[in-house]
């Protein structure tokens, strides 16, 4: 169990965290995005204002047709938004499977 959750969050961390993607921020005129290089969908690029915007998309509640619009921008990002999807859901099954298998 502890090594299927390990490699689950690994994935979840890395697609996050690290994956090289494009920015995706919006720009100042609140109309393009930014198409520098990022790492990880969660991230913005070098630029101080893009590097938390992502993130405070997800927690304002006005912004997340922003942020969706954000991270799947691309087919690379659809495919690291579904992997980091993927790796966070397998994390949170080896906890839970094991939980009610054992309480039976």
């Amino acid at each position: 169990m502890s090594v299927i959750m390990f490699l689950s969050l690994a994935v979840f961390a890395h697609a996050s965290f690290q994956v090289p993607v494009w920015c995706g921020a919006v720009n100042r005129d609140r109309v393009t995005y930014c198409r520098n290089n990022a790492h990880g969908i969660l991230m913005g690029c070098s630029k101080r204002q893009h590097r938390w915007q992502k993130l405070k998309m997800i927690v304002l509640r006005s912004k997340a047709g922003d942020f969706s619009r954000v991270v799947f921008l691309a087919a690379k990002e659809k495919f690291n938004a579904f992997l980091a999807a993927s790796g966070l859901l397998s994390a949170i099954a080896a906890v839970i499977v094991p939980a009610i298998a054992g309480a039976e």
